[in-house]
């Protein structure tokens, strides 16, 4: 039968209207489950052209990835969130979509195609107006479609249907009181990560948590409060991150991190040790000498560690002295 397309709820902030759809049930499915803002479904689909061949365009299975669709997200296919509302779990069913709903299909199907091309080592081509005027999307039967649209049929089967309850959300799906939230969840889990020495563990907590904050300062302007807040949460992320990487022997990175700590808190103590550290292990003699003093100069009751510091350092540079000079005789 011909159907309307279905609405989304009314707190979603688009409908599509005077549309229409055609829906075949091939499977019917075990179980309804109501839909709402943030509800994760996963499917498997087919995508054929409604021709007389019944042209082949995608097919999710041959690449052993279903789709997963967080409903009120704006995906770029609109009439994919209205046609899995209008289906249960485990339901197998098709529908023919008109040419004015799919209009945006191949470039989608392009975004999934070059996904699937990178998780195999291929390289994925930006594809912005100019580009798609001069060379196409890349794929001959995406570009024969985008210059002649006509009605396509998706056969949908409903893998799984999640509340947004049910299921963790990503960064991009919280909101800027949740990402906060998970900043100080991720900090705690990097700290029992380090406190039981899983290093890898540790720095990728504190990674994501740097990830989540840069995301918010980006909202806010530069040395406003809110801004300023946001950094102060930062710093002992950055410190933390860095300890990680000092541990793990990536010097430079422990360089850069703490580089930018020291921008936010120029007398910070332990961004300017750790600093001095990864500049000694990197041979950076003059660098290293000045962050360990300057760390004397603000605690006083490190100047016996710090004097302990630059006589390594000191010892570290004469023996790199000596080996150079070697170098250079047998060279000459």
């Amino acid at each position: 039968m011909v159907s309307p397309l279905y609405r989304l709820e009314e707190r979603m902030d688009y409908t599509l209207r005077d549309a229409q759809i055609v829906k075949n049930v091939v499977h019917v499915g075990t179980k309804f489950i109501p839909f709402r803002v943030g509800t994760k479904v996963t499917f498997h689909y087919e995508t054929r052209k409604c021709d007389a061949e019944r042209t082949l365009i995608d097919e999710s299975r041959t690449h052993q990835k279903p789709m997963e669709l967080v409903l009120g997200k704006q995906f770029k296919l609109e009439v994919w969130e209205s046609i899995v509302q209008q289906m249960g779990l485990h339901e197998v069913a098709r529908f023919r979509c008109d040419k004015s709903l799919v209009q945006q299909y191949p470039f989608v199907s392009k975004t999934i195609r070059d996904a699937q091309k990178q998780t195999q080592g291929g390289k994925r081509k930006h594809c912005c107006g100019i580009t798609f005027q001069n060379d196409g999307t890349g794929y001959r039967d995406l570009d024969e479609l985008f210059i002649h649209p006509q009605d396509l049929e998706f056969t949908i089967e409903i893998l799984s249907i999640e509340t947004p309850d049910e299921y963790g959300k990503e960064a991009w799906q919280l909101s800027d009181d949740e990402k906060r939230n998970l900043v100080s969840r991720l900090r705690e889990q990097g700290n029992v990560a380090y406190r039981t020495n899983n290093l890898n563990a540790a720095r990728d907590a504190y990674s994501y948590a740097i990830g989540i904050i840069e995301q918010l300062m980006l909202k806010e302007k530069p040395n406003e409060p809110e801004w300023i807040e946001l950094a102060q949460m930062k710093v002992p992320l950055l410190l933390n991150f860095s300890q990680c990487k000092l541990l793990g022997q990536d010097y430079y990175s422990v360089i850069e991190h703490c580089t930018e700590v020291l921008k936010y808190e120029p007398q910070c103590v332990k961004g300017l040790f750790r600093r001095g550290k990864a500049h000694a292990a990197v041979c950076n003699y003059e660098q290293a000498r000045n962050d360990f003093q300057r760390v004397a100069e603000l605690d006083t009751s490190l100047g016996t560690a710090m004097r302990k510091e630059l006589a390594k350092l000191k010892d570290q540079q004469c023996l790199r002295d000596v080996e150079d000079r070697l170098k250079y005789c047998k060279f000459f």
